[in-house]
């Protein structure tokens, strides 16, 4: 059955950073929230595109040919095969739409590499 979501609720319960969480879900992909802080590393998805809904903070999104800033209700798609990185200089609180088989680091395992996500 449908059901409101409220995205600050939703945020006030975890405080770990780089670790995407499962709000919802939509057709066959994932409604995550996930906060970030520092860097992340430099990956690229090959089967999957994902999306990046800025909530709160500003983020920064490297590509290896241009930088961009995404502001407060800015988003950004970055397409299948597409390296980039993260990188937030202050906490950032991020919405994204991506396919359930999207792993955060995509091609590159790392510590930050998170398989099973939390439901909240």
């Amino acid at each position: 059955m449908p059901e409101v979501v409220n995205l600050n609720q939703k945020f006030s319960l975890f405080t770990e950073h780089w670790s995407p969480k499962i709000v919802g879900e939509l057709n066959d992909s994932y409604v995550k929230l996930v906060k970030f802080q520092g860097e992340f590393v430099w990956h690229h998805h090959d089967a999957e595109d994902e999306m990046f809904l800025v909530v709160k903070g500003r983020l920064q999104m490297r590509l290896r040919d241009k930088d961009l800033w995404l502001n407060e209700g800015e988003f950004v798609i970055v397409p299948r095969g597409v390296e980039h990185l993260p990188v937030a200089p202050e906490e950032v609180h991020a919405v994204l739409f991506e396919p359930k088989s999207t792993l955060n680091t995509g091609n590159v395992q790392s510590e930050r590499t998170v398989a099973d996500l939390d439901r909240i």
